[in-house]
């Protein structure tokens, strides 16, 4: 199977019709165009094999600048900006690698472009982002408690999540015990969603259902390896 792959922003949500008038939700999703910044090969120092692409060109912070190697990004270190200066390409907002089996790499080209058309209407893809940060929330919401009666004796607790500790043996708490702490900001993967729609002209990929993340957040496109209907 060969891997299709491109970096994305999530737009939003809206809703297409059917021929037989059914509402499909979908989420709106601006795939690339990713530059491919770099190829690195089993048989080399890396050991795996992958491509590095680069989302979105970087904003430059000074445009007064006389020379090229003055020249200042927002949101990119020293240290990263040497790295495009080696590359000789213009500086991306987002580099991330995606592995890409030994024998496909032929396939790839620095400089290349990757973007929504590697995908076609139809296609079952896994989608990862990071989702939303809700903050520091009780058990309720994060762990969807029933919470306790609201009489009855209950007394100053009605949604906590009750008792907690061990009997003398642990005397502790194990790890993963479902407690009141950070809920969301968590890398998660969607898998087997399929594409209803896509807008080459404006690299748009109209995906069924809900995907992780908040307006503008990014997001890896893969296709599944469940699924997947095409060589």
């Amino acid at each position: 199977m060969k891997v299709r792959a491109v970096l994305g922003k999530k737009i939003g949500m809206t809703q297409l019709f059917s021929e037989g008038g059914e509402a499909i939700p979908v989420s709106v999703v601006k795939a690339g165009p990713c530059t491919i910044l770099e190829k690195k090969s089993a048989a080399g120092k890396d050991g795996y094999s992958a491509i590095k692409v680069g989302f979105e060109p970087a904003k430059e912070r000074n445009k007064g600048a006389e020379k090229p190697e003055d020249r200042e990004f927002k949101g990119i270190t020293k240290p990263l900006q040497g790295y495009f200066t080696k590359l000789e390409t213009e500086p991306v907002r987002t580099v991330r690698e995606i592995r890409i089996p030994e024998e496909q790499l032929g396939e790839f080209e620095v400089g290349g472009k990757l973007d929504a058309t590697v995908f076609a209407e139809g296609d079952i893809v896994t989608v990862t982002g990071k989702s939303k940060g809700r903050g520091f929330a009780g058990v309720m919401k994060r762990w969807n408690f029933s919470g306790h009666k609201a009489s009855h004796g209950t007394h100053e607790s009605f949604r906590g999540p009750g008792a907690v500790g061990c009997s003398a043996w642990p005397g502790r708490i194990f790890k993963g015990k479902k407690m009141p702490g950070q809920y969301g900001n968590t890398n998660q993967t969607i898998q087997n969603l399929e594409i209803v729609k896509i807008v080459p002209e404006d690299n748009l990929i109209l995906i069924k259902g809900a995907i992780p993340g908040h307006r503008n957040s990014l997001l890896t496109i893969r296709n599944s390896k469940k699924k997947w209907k095409r060589s």
